[in-house]
Protein backbone atom coordinates (compact mmCIF):
# COMPACT_ATOMS: atom_id res chain seq x y z
CA UNK A 1 0.00 0.00 0.00
CA UNK A 2 2.91 2.18 0.81
CA UNK A 3 4.05 2.13 -3.12
CA UNK A 4 0.51 2.91 -3.96
CA UNK A 5 -0.10 5.71 -1.43
CA UNK A 6 0.53 8.63 -4.22
CA UNK A 7 -1.92 7.18 -5.61
CA UNK A 8 -4.62 7.60 -3.49
CA UNK A 9 -6.58 11.34 -4.39
CA UNK A 10 -8.74 10.81 -1.24
CA UNK A 11 -7.50 9.66 1.83
CA UNK A 12 -11.14 8.72 2.91
CA UNK A 13 -11.34 5.62 0.41
CA UNK A 14 -7.37 4.56 2.16
CA UNK A 15 -9.47 1.48 3.78
CA UNK A 16 -11.26 0.39 0.24
CA UNK A 17 -7.75 0.78 -0.86
CA UNK A 18 -6.29 -1.24 1.63
CA UNK A 19 -8.76 -4.08 1.08
CA UNK A 20 -8.31 -4.12 -3.12
CA UNK A 21 -4.51 -4.18 -1.64
CA UNK A 22 -5.21 -7.05 0.38
CA UNK A 23 -7.29 -9.28 -1.87
CA UNK A 24 -4.61 -8.63 -4.30
CA UNK A 25 -2.46 -9.65 -2.55
CA UNK A 26 -4.32 -12.79 -1.52
CA UNK A 27 -5.04 -13.54 -5.04
CA UNK A 28 -1.54 -13.91 -6.17
CA UNK A 29 -0.41 -16.46 -2.88
CA UNK A 30 -3.53 -18.20 -3.28
CA UNK A 31 -2.15 -18.77 -7.04
CA UNK A 32 1.65 -19.78 -5.58
CA UNK A 33 -0.11 -22.02 -3.23
CA UNK A 34 -2.20 -24.17 -5.70
CA UNK A 35 0.65 -24.43 -7.85
CA UNK A 36 2.80 -25.93 -5.01
CA UNK A 37 0.11 -28.05 -3.66
CA UNK A 38 -0.30 -29.62 -6.88
CA UNK A 39 2.93 -31.93 -6.22
CA UNK A 40 1.57 -32.46 -2.18
CA UNK A 41 -1.82 -32.33 -0.41
CA UNK A 42 -1.75 -31.42 3.53
CA UNK A 43 -4.89 -31.35 5.20
CA UNK A 44 -5.84 -30.02 9.10
CA UNK A 45 -8.00 -32.01 10.43
CA UNK A 46 -9.44 -30.08 14.19
CA UNK A 47 -9.70 -32.70 16.93
CA UNK A 48 -13.18 -34.42 16.82
CA UNK A 49 -14.62 -37.46 19.79
CA UNK A 50 -14.49 -40.31 17.30
CA UNK A 51 -12.67 -41.25 14.44
CA UNK A 52 -16.10 -41.95 12.22
CA UNK A 53 -16.78 -38.22 13.36
CA UNK A 54 -13.60 -36.93 11.92
CA UNK A 55 -14.02 -38.74 8.67
CA UNK A 56 -17.61 -37.34 8.51
CA UNK A 57 -16.60 -34.14 9.03
CA UNK A 58 -13.35 -33.88 6.98
CA UNK A 59 -15.71 -35.42 3.99
CA UNK A 60 -18.38 -32.90 4.30
CA UNK A 61 -15.33 -29.99 4.71
CA UNK A 62 -13.86 -31.53 1.32
CA UNK A 63 -17.18 -31.54 -0.30
CA UNK A 64 -18.52 -27.92 0.55
CA UNK A 65 -14.81 -26.43 -0.35
CA UNK A 66 -14.91 -28.36 -4.09
CA UNK A 67 -18.44 -26.53 -3.93
CA UNK A 68 -17.12 -23.30 -3.77
CA UNK A 69 -13.76 -23.89 -6.39
CA UNK A 70 -16.21 -24.30 -8.59
CA UNK A 71 -18.18 -21.24 -8.23
CA UNK A 72 -17.29 -18.93 -10.92
CA UNK A 73 -14.35 -16.21 -9.47
CA UNK A 74 -16.48 -13.12 -8.44
CA UNK A 75 -19.14 -15.43 -6.30
CA UNK A 76 -16.86 -17.01 -4.41
CA UNK A 77 -14.93 -14.00 -3.76
CA UNK A 78 -18.45 -12.08 -2.45
CA UNK A 79 -18.74 -15.43 -0.35
CA UNK A 80 -15.65 -14.90 1.51
CA UNK A 81 -15.79 -11.36 1.60
CA UNK A 82 -19.27 -11.45 3.13
CA UNK A 83 -19.05 -14.73 5.36
CA UNK A 84 -15.58 -15.01 6.33
CA UNK A 85 -14.45 -11.49 6.62
CA UNK A 86 -17.56 -10.27 7.73
CA UNK A 87 -17.64 -7.44 5.39
CA UNK A 88 -20.85 -5.47 4.80
CA UNK A 89 -22.93 -5.11 1.08
CA UNK A 90 -21.01 -2.17 0.91
CA UNK A 91 -17.72 -2.28 2.13
CA UNK A 92 -17.36 -5.81 -0.52
CA UNK A 93 -18.84 -3.32 -3.42
CA UNK A 94 -15.81 -0.97 -2.54
CA UNK A 95 -13.67 -3.29 -3.14
CA UNK A 96 -14.54 -4.96 -5.89
CA UNK A 97 -15.78 -2.07 -7.74
CA UNK A 98 -19.40 -3.01 -8.38
CA UNK A 99 -22.74 -1.88 -7.19
CA UNK A 100 -24.26 -2.64 -4.03
CA UNK A 101 -26.92 -4.34 -5.80
CA UNK A 102 -24.39 -6.67 -7.72
CA UNK A 103 -23.10 -7.62 -4.27
CA UNK A 104 -26.70 -8.95 -2.86
CA UNK A 105 -27.65 -10.76 -6.47
CA UNK A 106 -24.25 -12.16 -6.85
CA UNK A 107 -23.81 -13.65 -3.03
CA UNK A 108 -27.61 -15.30 -3.76
CA UNK A 109 -26.49 -16.67 -6.84
CA UNK A 110 -23.69 -18.30 -5.33
CA UNK A 111 -25.21 -19.53 -2.32
CA UNK A 112 -28.04 -21.00 -4.60
CA UNK A 113 -25.39 -22.52 -6.68
CA UNK A 114 -23.63 -24.12 -3.54
CA UNK A 115 -27.16 -25.59 -2.47
CA UNK A 116 -27.83 -26.94 -5.51
CA UNK A 117 -24.25 -28.20 -6.09
CA UNK A 118 -24.41 -30.25 -2.62
CA UNK A 119 -27.92 -31.49 -3.03
CA UNK A 120 -26.24 -33.59 -6.12
CA UNK A 121 -28.75 -30.87 -8.39
CA UNK A 122 -27.59 -29.43 -11.97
Amino acid sequence: MYRGLRRLNDPANAVAYLRASVLNGCRSVLRSRKRARSSRLVTHDPPVWSAESAAMAGEDRREVLRAVARLPRRQREVLVLRYFLNLSDREIAADLGVSRGAVASTASRGRAALARDLRGQP
